[in-house]
């Protein structure tokens, strides 16, 4: 799992920079309920939002493509899970 995972992160992109998230250290935790069969994914987007407000409106559509991309390659890999952007 934590391959799969590793390699979602180095897959799914940036669409301004088109750097992988996982170099942008976007993601700061992943925890997986074997319970419940949910995958939570900690995504940190506040610490990289620039100071300008026009910026941040801009910044909320890249952060929604972003999240948007991560869910769907997530859902392909791990059909049989919930997956939980947090």
């Amino acid at each position: 799992m934590i391959e799969k995972l590793d390699r979602i992160l180095d897959a799914v992109k940036d669409p301004e920079s088109e750097l992988p998230i996982s170099r942008l250290g976007l993601v700061k935790r992943i925890r997986y309920s074997k319970k419940h069969r949910i995958l939570y994914v900690f995504i940190d987007f506040l610490s990289h939002r620039p100071s300008c407000r026009t910026c941040v409106g801009i910044s909320m559509l890249i952060e929604s493509s972003i999240t948007c991309n991560l869910k769907n390659a997530l859902e392909k890999e791990f059909p049989e899970l919930s997956i939980r952007i947090v």
